[in-house]
This record gives C-alpha cells, structure tokens and sequence, in this order.
C-alpha cells in the first residue's frame, strides 16, 4: 500500500509540475508577443504610418507634406499705358490666362496714356469696372499708368500682392531717349518701387502689331524666371522688353544691351530684320536691326 501511495503521489505532483510549466510557457510567450506588438506599433509610428491604440483601433497619421512653392499660383499684375481697351494688353493677358497654375489680375488706365512717363495723379483717382477687347474682367483707373500700378499694390485693387507685374505690351518701341517719357516704363517703375519685380514690354509700330511675336518672348521671360519670382528670389528690377515687328524676314533672335543715352541719328520707331549687322552695343542698335532686346533701367527716372 506504501509503494502504490508513493507512485501515485509522484505521478501527481509530476502533473503538477507539468502543468505549471506549461503555464509559464504560456506567459511568456503572451509577454513575448505583446513585447513585440509595442514595439512594432513604436517603429511604425515613428516612421509616420499607422499606429494601434489600447482598444484596438487604428490612428492614421500620414507623414507632413513639404511646402512646394512650384505649386503655388503665380500672381501676376498686368497693366499699360494704351488703356484698357488696346489691342496690346488684350494679346498679352489672353495669352497668360492659359498658364497653369497662374492668377492674372488687370489694373490699367481708363484712356491711352501714351508719354506720361512717371506721372501720378495727386489724390484719389476713380475706378471703374472693364474688361479688355476680349472680355476678360479688370479694373480701369482714371488716371496715369503709375496710378494704376499704385492703386493696384497700395490701395486695394489687387487684394494680394502679386510676385511679378508686367506691362504693355505697348504699341510702339520704348528704347534709348523713349525710356524715360514711357507710361509702359513708368508704371513698371511704380512696381519695382514697392519692391516687386517688373516687365516693361513693347512691341515695334506698323499698321498691324506682330503681337503673336511680343507675347512669345514675354512668355520665355517668365518661364525662365518663374521659380525665382515664386521664391522670392528675383532681383527687383524693370526689365524693359522691345519686340520688332518686322515688314521682312523675321526677328534675329535675342540680346541683351544696355539702353542707348541717346539716338545719335538712328531709327528708333522700325526695325530692319534682313540687317546683316552683328553685335548690337545698345538697345537701339538692336531693335533697329531686328533683334529683340533686354534691357535693365533704373528703377526711377
């Protein structure tokens, strides 16, 4: 009876022990699985992804996304001193309208102001609702191009500031001695002043403007400084741009001059594009031969 009591004492307390360890087994492997169920949410959310919260549900967090300024809208300014209504401003603003990612805003005087130069208008100035030729919405001021652009960055009319103003295209070549009796010049002379950036465009006389041609080489401008200008990175400078309009052959290509001091007995109004004349010194020289040209003027008269 002693031998059959000790065998079947040890038989259960090797259960026991048996079972006790499996026990321990089981903890361990539940603490080894929640161990490593922490530390797989930690990773995963540290690395920006998804993450599991106490009672078991899901906590989206997607990682921040970088500011792009190339997706942000360039604003542009467009304004001239033919008005409103001319043909020039029409063929330019029709043409920006159809970039991407581009806001387009036309403040512009109400009648031509041709050779106003930097005239402002002491006082408050009338505006008016208009629209261009082709009926896209602006505001008409009554007063100088310069009005125009100030009313425009100082006095509401463009409710956010634009990185770029442009001007024209104007009727007619803005070069050498014709700089500084420019409404074109002038207004963009008003824009660099208040710090931004700005494009004086004309385009050379005939009975029908090469317009088509202007616009192209407004367009290279801004293509290429675009990132610059979203940036805030583009020097604040007025850049004017003269375009031939040419009665033969076709424009020479672009150059970059400074403006001539003077005339000094050359054609300022038409362009010669079958000129076989080589390197252009100054805008006038330039234009006249048919080139388009680049050139930087001073910020103020």
């Amino acid at each position: 009876m002693r031998q059959r009591r000790w065998i079947v004492t040890g038989v259960a307390l090797m259960a026991l022990v048996a079972t006790a360890a499996g026990c321990g087994s089981d903890d361990e492997s539940k603490a080894d699985a929640k161990d490593q169920a922490t530390s797989t949410a930690s990773s995963t959310t540290a690395a920006g992804g998804s993450s599991t919260t106490a009672a078991g549900s899901v906590n989206t967090r997607p990682p921040p996304e970088e500011s792009d300024p190339s997706k942000e809208a360039l604003r542009i300014l467009v304004s001239n001193d033919d008005g409103i209504g001319a043909k020039g401003i029409d063929a330019l603003v029709m043409a920006l309208r159809m970039l991407p990612n581009t806001e387009v805003t036309v403040v512009a005087p109400k009648d031509n102001q041709s050779g106003t130069g930097s005239k402002t208008t002491e006082g408050e100035v009338a505006v008016a609702e208009a629209t261009t030729i082709s009926g896209y919405n602006g505001t008409a001021v009554s007063g100088y191009p310069s009005d125009a652009v100030i009313y425009a960055l100082d006095k509401g009319g463009m409710p956010t500031r634009p990185h770029v103003v442009i001007t024209g295209i104007n009727e007619g070549a803005n070069i050498g001695p014709l700089v500084n009796i420019s409404g074109t010049v002038g207004a963009a002379r008003a824009a660099a002043q208040r710090g931004i950036p700005a494009l004086a465009s004309s385009q050379g006389l005939a009975t029908e403007p090469d317009y088509p041609s202007g616009v192209k080489y407004v367009l290279e401008w801004l293509a290429e400084h675009r990132a610059a200008l979203l940036d805030g990175t583009a020097p604040v400078t007025v850049t004017s741009l003269n375009i031939p309009t040419c009665a033969s052959g076709s424009i020479r290509g672009v150059v970059e001059v400074p403006t001539a001091a003077d005339a000094g007995g050359r054609e300022l109004f038409t362009s010669n594009c079958e000129s076989t004349t080589p390197a252009p010194t100054d805008d006038v020289d330039g234009f006249s031969n048919g080139y388009a040209t680049f050139s930087t003027v001073p910020n103020a008269a």
